[in-house]
């Protein structure tokens, strides 16, 4: 079976790698797969924008397997945002580090039991017989004062985590997978394709 996660994130590529490499026998990028399509995200939600995203690519890949992610971060101080324009925050070719910058910056003063927020994850699959699903992963944890950590990417440096009491770009990969709300999306879809595939890597 083969999978194309619609996406163009090295890293988000890795991640996929990690968590689904037992469930199918070869797992490209849109991009290695020689696609790119324009996509427009006008979903009103996480699970709406991984949708669009997996439809649109499958629609140029009908024989395979299509995955795609739409993720992001919700601060509760700031009244969900940046939501589901995480990565479109101050602009798309703005730099996470001015990004963090500017979140902490918001927060600046605010007390640490009022800087709550979440990572949260949508997948959605695109079967090569048009059946499609979502699963949702979330990551609780708070905002730090600073930015740590050179693991991770995105928000990562500014998103702390108990108990380890430490942001998700101080994590291993392996520790940050186990806890992290795209490691819980992807196990999640890995488990739901298994089902529907009926079958696991041979």
């Amino acid at each position: 079976m083969r999978i194309i996660f619609a996406t163009g994130n090295k890293n988000k590529v890795r991640e996929c790698h990690e968590i689904l490499s037992d469930v199918a026998d070869e797992i490209i990028s849109m991009k290695e797969a020689g696609l790119d399509p324009e996509i427009v995200e006008d979903g009103k939600t996480f699970e709406e924008n991984a949708m669009i995203k997996a439809k649109t690519v499958h629609d140029l890949a009908k024989d395979a397997v299509v995955i795609a992610d739409d993720s992001g971060l919700c601060v509760d101080a700031l009244n969900g945002e940046p939501g589901i324009y995480s990565a479109r925050y101050l602009g798309e070719d703005t730099s996470y580090d001015i990004k963090n910058a500017k979140i902490l910056e918001r927060l600046k003063g605010v007390p640490k039991e009022k800087r709550t927020a979440r990572f949260v994850c949508a997948m959605a699959a695109v079967l090569p017989d048009e059946t499609s699903f979502t699963r949702t992963g979330v990551m609780e944890g708070y905002i730090g004062d600073h930015a740590e950590g050179e693991n991770g990417f995105g928000y990562d440096p500014i998103f702390f985590v108990e108990p380890q009491n430490c942001s998700t770009a101080v994590l291993s990969p392996d520790d940050k997978n186990a806890i992290s709300h795209r490691g819980k999306a992807m196990r999640a879809m890995a488990e739901e394709l298994k089902k529907r595939l009926g079958k696991d890597k041979k």
